[in-house]
């Protein structure tokens, strides 16, 4: 199953309790679905548990039944209602205009902060999807209608959420790539633990896109390291072949000798070989000068 899946599979587990809400849910189902209109309603899931959900939602919210339903055991099950009457009762509770065609969200029915959160849910089931969040962060809520998603954007925005639009083909998207966000609205409309799932997986992949940096950088220093070591190295190699190593300082001449005899160690841990024991940015400077002695030799040969 899918991430998106699971989040259907976990708000069809939240109770009808409420009259007031099953109404608010299944105006979501509708509003959000594959057809609304005055002549039919035609909801298509792939969701088993939302497909038994449906039959008792709408039996709570409006007391009626579907005048054809697909079968359970379909990977694709179809809900359809044509029957003028029922549909009439519908129409009036959830379309919401009496003067034409268009649909809107009957906000006298969203009052109370659980019968908004169950429109959300009722919306989610019939027209949403979620990204799984190891891939990335976005929730969307899909419909046909262009009045409904504009009063969804205003809805949201009403509730703090702060949603962004977008049309696709003849779809009116309202949607969220702020991972926060997802949480919250999966957290309000009743997937809490999808919600903690997603949190989960931001924090794992943080926790490893910052183990990626930190093993990345350490690479970097070690390759740096072993450059300077190389560099280093063949200036006293150059040094020793002019004949000139033997008669430098005893400070450099250290130095040259303990990077010789260690080509893998950091600045940091050579100087702690010196005798005493120097800083790093003295023996860095006894280095640099063999090889600047090396390259004033090859100039002037």
């Amino acid at each position: 199953m899918s991430f998106a899946s699971d989040v259907k599979a976990e708000l069809c587990r939240s109770k009808l309790s409420r009259k007031c809400c099953a109404q608010a849910e299944a105006c979501g189902v509708l509003l959000y679905c594959n057809r609304f209109s005055p002549g039919e309603v035609k909801i298509v899931t792939e969701s088993q548990p939302f497909g038994h959900r449906l039959s008792a939602l709408f039996h709570k919210a409006f007391g009626l039944s579907f005048d054809e339903k697909g079968d359970p055991d379909s990977p694709k099950q179809v809900f359809s209602i044509t029957d003028p009457h029922k549909l009439e009762l519908l129409w009036d509770l959830c379309a919401f205009d009496p003067t034409g065609p268009a649909h809107h969200i009957n906000f006298g029915m969203l009052e109370e902060p659980h019968c908004r959160q169950a429109f959300l849910r009722g919306a989610f089931l019939a027209g949403g999807s979620v990204t799984d969040p190891l891939k990335g962060y976005h929730l969307e809520l899909s419909t046909t209608h262009r009045s409904v998603s504009r009063e969804m954007t205003t809805l949201l925005l009403e509730l703090g959420y702060a949603p962004k639009e977008v049309t696709r083909k003849a779809n009116y998207i309202t949607y969220f790539k702020q991972s926060e966000a997802v949480e919250d609205l999966l957290t309000a409309i009743g997937a809490p633990v999808s919600a903690m799932e997603l949190m989960n997986a931001k924090a794992e992949k943080l926790l490893r896109n910052g183990v990626n940096r930190r093993v990345n950088c350490e690479a970097a220093n070690v390759d740096k390291t072993v450059d300077a070591a190389m560099e280093q190295r063949q200036a006293i190699q150059a040094l020793r072949a002019a004949g000139v190593l033997d008669e430098l300082t005893p400070k450099l001449r250290e130095a040259a000798r303990l990077r010789e005899a260690n080509p893998e160690l950091s600045l940091s841990q050579l100087a702690g070989l010196c005798d005493p024991p120097v800083t790093k940015s003295s023996l860095s400077h006894r280095l640099r000068k063999l090889i600047d002695l090396s390259k004033k030799l090859e100039a002037e040969g």
